[in-house]
């Protein structure tokens, strides 16, 4: 028996790094996962590579009509939802504090913060007690990185909800968590539009300063996930848990 053997799950921006990696190892210990994004040749190779017990939905999670969507295929063909990951976020908005447009701040806020917040609100009239919830954040929540003042903001924001959310669903058996991932090797560093050269170079002058002396592996942050998800975190509530290699705490 799996840790999650029958659950129905829910991973936003499951078609690439960080989600789909979870979804693989929701799928290994018995979840039927339903992953979403917004690219649809993306999805289908994601859908593929996981090979059984997945669906893909196509949609932004910034839309909520395409979580209405989703969620009602999921009541028709499942009945009920017993985790949710809201992933799916960007990161490639930079500007240091005088450069910074409304478009960049909108942008990044309707993913990061409005689109997961309504990911979960659409959700939880499929959740019963016992349900797990899982936010995506970032190390950027607690770093003043340069140039990183929306980012950071956004996940911030992840933070403070999973505090007030465990409040508001105390009653109804629902844990809600939040995971931090590190400097970790995903697709989101292609968004930045930098060169392979670039991206080696901040790379290099990064890695030193973890103080398990390289990056993270997106298989390393799914683990963490299906410990929250599963009954193995069961006293575990309104956490940040920092898969980072060390940066926050050292």
């Amino acid at each position: 028996m799996g840790k999650l053997e029958g659950k129905t799950a829910v991973i936003t921006g499951g078609n690439s790094g960080i989600g789909l990696a979870t979804a693989e190892a929701f799928v290994a210990e018995g979840a039927h996962v339903y992953i979403t994004g917004r690219r649809q040749e993306r999805l289908d190779a994601a859908v593929a590579r996981i090979g059984r017990n997945v669906i893909g939905v196509q949609g932004d999670v910034a839309n909520l009509a395409d979580l209405d969507r989703l969620y009602a295929q999921i009541e028709r063909e499942r009945g009920c939802v017993d985790v949710v990951f809201a992933n799916a976020g960007i990161g490639n908005q930079i500007a240091p504090l005088g450069s910074i447009t409304a478009e960049q701040f909108d942008l990044t806020f309707n993913i990061n913060v409005r689109g997961l917040l309504f990911t979960v609100q659409k959700a939880l009239r499929l959740m019963q007690k016992g349900g797990s919830i899982l936010l995506n954040s970032s190390i950027a929540s607690v770093k003043g990185l340069a140039a990183s003042s929306v980012y950071s903001a956004s996940k911030a924001a992840v933070r403070s909800l999973a505090r007030c959310w465990t409040s508001d669903l105390k009653d109804r058996g629902i844990r809600v968590n939040v995971i931090a991932p590190g400097y970790t090797e995903t697709p989101i560093f292609e968004t930045l539009d930098w060169s392979k050269e670039q991206f080696d170079a901040v790379k290099d002058s990064i890695t030193p300063a973890i103080p398990l002396g390289r990056w993270g592996r997106p298989e390393e942050t799914a683990k963490a996930a299906v410990f929250l998800a599963s009954s193995d975190s069961s006293y575990l509530a309104g956490i940040e848990l920092y898969v980072d290699g060390g940066v926050v705490s050292v």
